[in-house]
């Protein structure tokens, strides 16, 4: 158990939180969400130690260990990856060494014999017999091959050294796991490992991320850092979600009787209930939820940015057709002869390991790039818009404000008004629009694409990576504003709710040519005899 007792922190004038007062039990999962820029991180530093809040205290229970996902990745270089993750355990690992180093001595003791007996003992009592082999099967289980267990960590990929520092934070069965975005960087397969080990673990966890499906899956609990509160809340993230809007609405409806507020909670607490997947997870949250009352729900400060995308004409049945595309880049094959035809309503989820060859997809299919083979050809009903995974181009060293920036994409109205009043949907408000284009953080620069994008009236849509940078607010926007969209749209993200939610196609590119499928995401995932072809083609 970790306890939080009147904690606070500010910097100069602003609050992140104060007196805050939690106890984080074991468990639970708790998914610690909060608006950018909130203090999420701030607040996870605070409970390792790493920085001390101004007012306040962080209790760990008697003789627990606490465990947090280093986010230096350069900080082991010279260490084997194995050694790496036995390290999670500093305790444990100090004994290892004491315990070699007196062996290692070549004028040993009765000394040296009674302190090596004595480390022994307390190596046993770490299950120290069994560090090897565990940190071997989380190593293995994040997809981490036996063959560089033993290398160094300078020579491992940055990918790799992520899932070994994962492998750092979960070995050793912590009592308190900290986790602050461990699912980036990840593949599906090591997601989905990571999600079935925090639903079997024990102890207490509490985690940062922006990934709603993997906050859904493991999460008993939400803490919402709010208004410079804490506030725990029973449930997943889309419980979190869709109870704080039903707040707002009900605080909307002031002459709403209590009787019928009572009954539409009720109703939408059974309405998740049934919903719950069949995990610890969801048996513990289940039990919870039908202890909820109406107090027990508050509206949330959160502003969701509008999102929404209107075709300027209505597409025809001719899309798409691409074939037998291939293309090279520094000698390696990217894409391997790639073919299919874009029907009408087809959204299309780009998958696969690599990023690069989907990346280059998009520019051959928006003229940015030419393949070495083959063609493609737009229907002539269609018109393309599209968001590019890095949009650096549009934005550095313009020393235009947001509304020159958006008027530069806006063919029907480019009055002030007009354009203030879009941004302003964008959630950037008052003398904001005024800010210089090329100053924009990651997340605002997403937004002012996005609204280039709804400005074009284009029928079909193609974004590489539009999650990236985004908070959890954006995501859901963004995410709904697409599910509504009435053209169609190819589409690459790591986000695995947003592909489920919106995709009706998939299809996966891998270097002996794509995989293509007319279904959901989680059918595409659950089925064997095409997860088996997809294996066999990356080989």
């Amino acid at each position: 158990m970790i306890t939080v007792s009147n904690v606070g922190l500010r910097y100069g004038d602003r609050k992140l939180f104060e007196d805050v007062n939690i106890k984080f039990t074991p468990g639970n999962c708790y998914g610690l969400i909060g608006a950018n820029g909130a203090g999420k991180s701030t607040f996870l530093k605070i409970l390792s130690g790493e920085i001390e809040a101004q007012s306040g205290s962080v209790h760990l229970g008697p003789g627990e260990r606490l465990a947090v996902l280093k986010q230096n990745h350069f900080e082991f270089e010279e260490h084997e990856a194995l050694k790496v993750v036995i390290m999670g355990h500093a305790r444990l690992y100090e004994v290892m060494q004491e315990k070699d180093a007196i062996y290692m001595k070549a004028d040993f003791t009765d000394e040296d014999g009674m302190k090596a007996a004595e480390l022994e003992g307390e190596f046993a009592e770490l299950n120290g017999w069994e560090a090897e082999s565990e940190a071997a099967i989380l190593l293995k289980g994040l997809g981490i091959g036996e063959e560089l267990h033993d290398k160094k960590m300078a020579d491992l990929s940055g990918s790799e050294k992520v899932k070994v520092l994962l492998a750092q934070a979960l070995f050793g069965k912590p009592d308190v796991l900290l986790l602050d975005e461990p699912t980036n960087h990840l593949d599906i397969k090591a997601i989905q490992w990571l999600e079935e080990f925090l639903i079997n673990f024990e102890n207490t966890v509490i985690v940062v991320s922006h990934d709603r499906h993997f906050l859904n899956k493991v999460c008993t609990h939400i803490a919402d850092l709010d208004f410079g509160k804490i506030q725990i809340y029973v449930g997943n993230y889309d419980f979190w979600y869709e109870s704080s809007q039903l707040a707002q609405r009900m605080a909307q409806d002031a002459n709403k009787k209590k009787e019928e507020k009572i009954k539409e909670l009720q109703s939408f607490i059974a309405r998740f209930s049934a919903n719950a997947s069949k995990s610890k997870q969801a048996t513990s949250r289940k039990k919870l939820l039908d202890k909820i009352s109406l107090d027990d729900i508050r509206p949330s400060s959160r502003k969701y940015p509008y999102v929404g995308f209107s075709p300027d004409r209505e597409i025809g049945n001719d899309l798409l057709r691409v074939d037998g595309i291939t293309k090279t880049i520094d000698g390696v094959k990217v894409l391997n002869n790639v073919s299919f035809i874009m029907n009408k309503d087809d959204k299309i989820a780009l998958v696969g390991a690599n990023e690069l060859a989907k990346t280059t997809l998009f520019k051959i299919l928006t003229g940015e790039m030419e393949p070495d083979e083959g063609t493609y050809k737009w229907g002539v009903t269609t018109s393309q818009s599209y968001f590019p995974s890095d949009n650096s181009e549009f934005f550095e060293n313009s020393d235009l404000t947001l509304v020159d920036w958006l008027r530069q994409f806006s063919p029907q109205d480019d009055s002030e008004s007009f354009l203030r009043g879009f941004l302003g949907r964008m959630l950037f408000s008052g003398e904001e629009v005024l800010k210089k284009a090329s100053v924009l953080s990651g997340g605002e620069k997403v937004r002012c694409m996005l609204s280039k994008m709804m400005l074009s009236g284009a029928n079909v849509l193609l974004l590489d990576e539009p999650t990236n940078h985004l908070d959890l607010e954006s995501i859901t926007a963004l995410n709904n504003g697409l599910i509504n969209f009435k053209g169609s749209m190819i589409f690459a993200s790591h986000d695995h709710q947003f592909i489920q939610t919106i995709a009706n196609r998939i299809i996966e590119i891998t270097p002996a040519g794509i995989v293509d499928k007319q279904m959901m995401y989680d059918e595409y995932l659950e089925d064997p005899a095409i997860q088996k072809q997809v294996a066999e083609m990356y080989q």
